[in-house]
């Protein structure tokens, strides 16, 4: 995939992976031709645009907007191609306190991007999802789903446009906004870091493998993919033992809407899921082209009925010193226990 000369842009822009996936695709494609941050923070546009300046790269724009407003995507939408759909709202708590604004966002916005997408040029559509679609406990996971469902289904309704919409679903994205790993290294100066359940694993993946994971849908995808990846899990016991070794942990209880194992495929989804290699992909029920030619294309094989890709029944594990490793490596370079 060559993306130079082309037009991009990424909804929820400034968020950890939109800032991944804008230093990644300046650095692979410096002669990209538009690349466009959508969001609707001022303040964070502000503060990346401190990091990636418009006046130095000079494909960059930042634009205004909210994916609730559907005029404001058709006129950003103009004259792109790639599209990215990274806004949401995420924070399971906030969401179940909150349901009809998370509904609005994940929903409601994924029909806009839809919508906007069919009414404009755009070739190539790809939505983030979450761990948490699957067999989802929590309203966040729930708008989620049905986020997945609407760009798979999307594919059927695009008539002849050269268009296509698949989603990349993936675990928890290690040290981005929100997530446990930055929570716990500000939380260790006190002493004591609260544990919802000291049975808890998370999926986790890096922010450059999620941008790969991305790209690699972009480039690859036939249209109504969910594409899943196979990456290790970890025990929260265990980051909190890495981060914070002379701490007391402090079972606090799960928090509403919470998992103690998150699942990425579920049993359901084995009937159409396929292994790829690198990734899994759950197929679409209807697709507008063939099963077969697909398999033979990735050399991809249908997972066992009955296969559960769980973060609890992992087969792939980061322990203490590994995760030490990677916070360095991916969070903070000067991390020390």
């Amino acid at each position: 995939m060559n993306l130079n000369g082309k037009s991009i842009l990424i909804t929820g822009g400034t968020g950890s992976l939109g800032k991944q996936l804008t230093k990644t695709i300046l650095e692979k494609w410096p002669g990209v031709k538009r690349l466009v941050i959508f969001s609707r923070d001022e303040q964070k546009q502000f503060q990346m645009n401190q990091e990636f300046p418009d006046s130095k790269y000079k494909a960059l724009r930042y634009f205004i907007g909210d994916v609730r407003d559907y005029d404001r995507l058709l006129r950003a939408f103009e004259g792109i191609e790639y599209v990215i759909h990274a806004a949401a709202m995420k924070h399971v708590h906030i969401a179940e306190y909150n349901p009809i604004e998370c509904v609005k966002t994940n929903v409601i916005g994924a029909e806009n991007v839809i919508n906007a997408c069919l009414a404009t040029n755009v070739k190539n559509v790809v939505a983030l999802s979450t761990d948490k679609a699957a067999a989802p406990i929590n309203l966040y996971g729930a708008t989620k789903l049905c986020s997945d469902k609407l760009f798979v289904a999307a594919n059927n309704i695009k008539g002849f446009r050269d268009l296509k919409f698949s989603v990349v679903r993936y675990g928890n994205v290690m040290g981005s906004n929100g997530s446990v790993i930055p929570f716990f290294l500000s939380k260790r100066k006190e002493g004591v870091l609260p544990i919802t359940d000291p049975n808890m694993t998370r999926f986790n993946i890096s922010l450059e493998e999620g941008a790969e994971m991305v790209l690699h849908a972009m480039e690859t995808a036939w249209g109504g993919e969910i594409f899943v990846p196979k990456i290790p899990s970890y025990k929260i016991t265990d980051v909190a033992k890495a981060i914070g070794p002379n701490c007391e942990l402090k079972i606090v209880g799960i928090r509403p809407g919470e998992k103690v194992h998150e699942e990425m495929i579920t049993t359901s989804d084995s009937f159409t899921t396929y292994d790829l290699g690198k990734y899994y992909a759950i197929l679409p029920q209807v697709t507008n082209w063939q099963i077969e030619e697909y398999k033979a294309h990735f050399n991809a094989s249908p997972v066992p009925v009955g296969f559960q890709y769980n973060s609890g029944q992992n087969q792939m594990w980061v322990g203490v010193d590994e995760l030490r490793n990677l916070i360095r490596q991916h969070v903070d370079p000067n991390f020390s226990a």
